[in-house]
């Protein structure tokens, strides 16, 4: 088997593998998407429904609906702009932060016990295909479509 088939494989197990420890924890079980989002305006503070989909690589309908959902569960907070009332600006709630952070130490904590195990070498390897890993990412979305 070629390294992209084995890689590929491995690539949901591993992700279903971390989810599962936050639900151990009971966290809230959220879609990726929805935690893709929350991220987001984490690190921009607030962002329109245009500028979100731009920096995940979704389409505004996507981000429409996705907003429509989290904005109700009290996960999103919309405020009007106050330049041009056709524009809302978006913001993770309180209570997204707290969810997000929880969810960050819950994973973080799985990671390094999960690590720790591997014997001293694995963890060098591991620690050394960082890099190569983001450079993957970077890749796979230059060459992904838009939206």
């Amino acid at each position: 088997m070629d390294t992209a088939t084995e890689f590929g494989r491995l690539l949901g197990p591993l992700r279903r593998a971390v989810l599962r420890t936050r639900r151990a924890e009971a966290l809230p079980d959220l879609p990726e998407a929805q935690i893709e989002l929350l991220r987001a305006l984490a690190e921009t503070g607030t962002a329109t429904p245009r500028e979100v989909a731009v920096r995940l690589r979704i389409a505004p309908s996507t981000v429409s609906n996705l907003v429509r959902t989290m904005t109700a569960a009290g996960l999103v907070e919309r405020t009007p702009s106050a330049t041009d009332l056709r524009t809302v600006h978006l913001a993770a709630s309180p209570k997204a932060l707290g969810m997000l952070d929880r969810y960050d130490r819950t994973s973080t904590a799985a990671l390094r016990r999960a690590l720790d195990g591997l014997a001293p070498q694995n963890r060098e390897v591991l620690e050394r295909a960082l890099p190569v890993l983001a450079e993957l990412l970077g890749a796979l979305e230059a060459e992904a479509p838009e939206g």
